[in-house]
């Protein structure tokens, strides 16, 4: 196995009417497993303009960027994959989840809110397993290194 350079991500904790923005990133549906929006950081630009681009090619919703919440790790042992992302809270400041709407990388296949109790009560599958802490908490957090799920 080949260990390649952390990847640094960014990801968008957007609470509307106390339910959290969630992203099914899997071409084609090919899991149920569901993220907050937004993904790698391209060098030479900020963490919150990449977050704010990527939130809206996933979306299609514009956001302002706020403070960062958590910091979260995970990895793939067998490929030596290895993520870094940083969750900022974040505001809806235009757009709507329209349908008809298509990520133009086709890689977001639903995006939807979910409430806190759908996700405490373990009906929707998401990852990082500090998600509701960090989007309905108060505090910034760490998660460490955890294994990369599908």
């Amino acid at each position: 196995m080949t260990r390649r350079p952390p990847r640094i991500a960014a990801r968008a904790l957007i609470l509307e009417e106390d339910r959290l923005l969630l992203v099914n990133a899997y071409p084609g549906g090919t899991s149920d497993l569901w993220c907050a929006p937004g993904g790698g950081v391209e060098a030479g630009q900020s963490l919150p303009y990449n977050l704010a681009r990527e939130v809206h090619e996933e979306t299609g919703l514009t956001v302002t960027v706020g403070e960062p919440v958590l910091v979260n790790e995970f990895h793939d042992p067998a490929s030596g994959f290895h993520q870094i992302e940083i969750f900022f809270r974040c505001q809806i400041t235009g757009g709507t989840l329209a349908p008809g709407w298509t990520d133009p990388e086709g890689i977001v296949t639903e995006r939807r809110f979910f409430s806190r109790s759908a996700l405490d009560l373990g009906q929707v599958r998401f990852k990082p397993d500090s998600l509701i802490d960090a989007a309905w908490g108060s505090t910034l957090r760490y998660d460490p290194l955890e294994v990369i799920v599908r």
